[in-house]
């Protein structure tokens, strides 16, 4: 078995390895074809694993040493328990589909070979990430997963824009991950080692130490190492106010905005703030902390989608909204509920990226929706796939979206943490947002009359096979992956691998009241957040398909409101004015005043004035008269003298 736990990432790593060195050998279709058998591969690894893993079998062990210095250790090893062997298949087979969908829409791409070289690439990343036994291999995955994020959100780098994103995303990552790499160095400083089993045996008898960060002012040194660690969660997984650079991953291909936002990179944050609960349970600040940026996160980001025009940022924000509610889950100790929703999060968001790209490769890369409409007709898979995956984001009842958010509301609602409140009401009332601005996609996009000039009409067809059938594959999942929200959310699915103390075990005053799927789905019927989101879906509709003039109508009457929303509350404008504008000032100050005035003007041109104006006094003795000598003379013989006398 455990030749079996370095198939799953070493299978897509030869792949990228294929098709980045050989791909222009052995040409396009060889070049998928190995990349995409290979991460097959790793997908039927990974479900072997996780049967394995749900009848008991758990593996934490080394794989090889890598360093030793002194007393420390650094390893490569694997920790295979029904976490990360859920993340294992989740992982994959997103990644599987994916790569299948590139054939169909990076077809004559001139990077054709080196893109599948990305992906598997990135797949192997995350792959080693959620399969870490200690903080050194999670480092590395963690830093790996950014930097082919890099190269992919920039892959068309002839376009100003996708240079100027995938720069963006790697400063703000780098960021979070300074953050991320001090809460390690705490780690290794106060607990001696890497592994996550030592650490997380010693946390109990640390829970207590402090730590002075400012003269005179104690923390503990578990909250510290914590909001260290989540300031990594919050560039990685783009929390407010780290959230900047996904909206802007838009300008990569469609394939990778799936897979970046979808299974992989965007959920990295959430996996590790659920593997570290051990520590987190012994920081209410932080875990506070948690609730209070995801909630801010939830709402305020969802505000932004509904008066995006962009599809794929439509579905971007999205993206960081429903990140906000799985924050929100792991603020309120509800780790099982925020893996629930990245599990679920994962299917549907996967189908509204991929179907969106569908319609972009069928209106000729055009991505403005008000020059859509009318597409239903033309692409009923695309339309149905993208409507299922809708109703799950939309929540309704039945869906899988449904059954994971409503659980993370409810936990909220019964959490006692500091911040709790807050944050409840920002879930809730995203509810309502969420089905707005997702059926406001869904609306204007397939329904009311074609707005796309005529040629564009014209040439209007479903997608290729290789594009609608990994939108079929991910539509069931979709549908059905909430139906075991019992055994994972409320069994003992995550015992022995998520631990939550009894005062903040809001999963187990929620599970009391569970009384089933279909229990639960009646429940809803009668509860606010169903509502809400019935609401939701009835405005989007009468917005957009019965009385379409009525939103410019509030766009005209609320305009400094839309606009605040349109810039996405000027924040990237701030931070190119703090960040970009600062450094420039302070480059210019260092150029005026540190190269020009000092080393130029004072060390450089001071010291030759200097030379100069000693030479100029010299030249004033040094006449050829014999009297101005003889002056000379005296005047040193009175110095030497009265020196003499002054010393005795």
């Amino acid at each position: 078995m455990q030749k079996l736990y370095l198939l799953v990432p070493l299978a897509p790593l030869v792949g990228a390895l294929i098709a980045g060195l050989f791909g222009r050998y052995i040409g396009p279709a060889w070049s998928h074809r190995a990349t995409i058998l290979l991460v097959f591969v790793s997908f039927v690894a990974s479900i072997v694993i996780f049967m394995d893993v749900l009848e008991g079998n758990v593996f934490n062990g080394t794989v090889y040493t890598w360093l030793v210095t002194g007393d420390t250790t650094f390893e490569i090893g694997f920790l295979i328990d029904k976490l990360s062997a859920t993340m294992m298949v989740v992982v994959s087979l997103v990644s599987l589909m994916v790569h299948i969908y590139t054939i169909g829409y990076m077809h004559g791409d001139p990077g054709y070979q080196r893109f599948f070289c990305y992906i598997s690439l990135f797949t192997f990343s995350m792959m080693m990430l959620v399969m870490a036994n200690n903080f050194l291999q999670l480092f590395f995955g963690w830093e790996a997963v950014g930097l082919v994020s890099y190269l992919l959100i920039g892959f068309w780098y002839t376009r100003p824009t996708a240079i100027y994103a995938n720069m963006k995303a790697f400063l703000v990552n780098r960021v979070g991950d300074f953050g991320f790499l001090l809460g390690i160095a705490l780690v290794l400083m106060y607990f001696g080692t890497l592994d996550y089993a030592t650490v997380f045996s010693q946390a109990p008898g640390m829970a207590d130490q402090t730590v002075d960060l400012i003269p005179g002012v104690s923390w503990l040194v578990i909250t510290v190492i914590c909001i260290l660690l989540f300031v990594g969660a919050m560039g990685k997984s783009a929390q407010f106010p780290l959230h900047v650079w996904l909206p802007d991953s838009m300008e990569g291909p469609t394939p990778i905005s799936a897979l970046i936002h979808a299974a992989t990179m965007v959920t990295a944050g959430i996996f590790m703030v659920a593997r570290m609960s051990p520590l987190f349970e012994l920081s209410d600040v932080a875990l506070s902390t948690i609730l209070v940026i995801g909630g801010i996160t939830t709402l305020f980001m969802a505000m932004v989608a509904v008066v995006q025009n962009d599809i794929k940022r439509v579905v971007a924000y999205s993206t960081l909204s429903q990140l906000g509610y799985m924050t929100v889950a792991l603020g309120a100790s509800a780790y099982s509920a925020a893996i629930f929703h990245l599990m679920t999060h994962a299917f549907f968001k996967a189908v509204l990226f991929l179907g969106a790209g569908s319609v972009i490769m069928a209106m000729h890369h055009e991505q403005n929706m008000q020059k859509m409409g009318g597409l239903k007709k033309y692409m009923p898979i695309t339309y149905w796939t993208m409507f299922i995956a809708a109703v799950a984001s939309a929540g309704v009842p039945g869906f899988s979206g449904f059954f994971s958010k409503d659980a993370i509301i409810e936990a909220v609602g019964f959490a006692d943490i500091y911040g709790a409140g807050f944050a409840y009401f920002c879930v809730l009332a995203t509810v309502f947002v969420t089905a707005l601005y997702t059926f406001r996609l869904i609306f204007m996009t397939f329904h009311g009359k074609p707005r796309m000039d005529a040629h564009t009409k014209e040439h209007l067809h479903e997608s290729p096979w290789v594009v609608t059938v990994p939108l079929v594959i991910l539509a069931i999942p979709t549908i059905g992956a909430g139906w075991f929200i019992g055994p994972i959310v409320f069994g003992d699915y995550f015992e022995n691998v998520i631990h939550v103390l009894p005062q903040h075990d809001a999963i187990e005053k929620l599970g009391a009241e569970f009384t089933g799927v279909f229990g639960m789905m009646v429940h809803a019927l009668s509860t606010v957040p169903f509502w809400l989101s019935v609401a939701g879906i009835f405005t989007a509709w009468y917005l957009y398909t019965v009385r379409t003039d009525i939103p410019g109508k509030i766009k005209s009457r609320c305009g400094p409101i839309y606009t605040l929303l349109d810039r996405k509350y000027y924040i990237d404008e701030f931070y190119s004015w703090l960040f970009a504008g600062g450094s420039r000032a302070l480059g210019t100050g260092l150029w005026k005043y540190g190269d020009v005035k000092l080393i130029d003007g004072f060390f450089v041109n001071g010291a030759a004035r200097v030379v100069a104006w000693t030479a100029l006094l010299v030249r004033r003795f040094q006449t050829g008269y014999i009297y101005h000598y003889a002056f000379t003379m005296i005047v040193g013989v009175f110095i030497i003298l009265t020196l003499w006398l002054y010393h005795f």
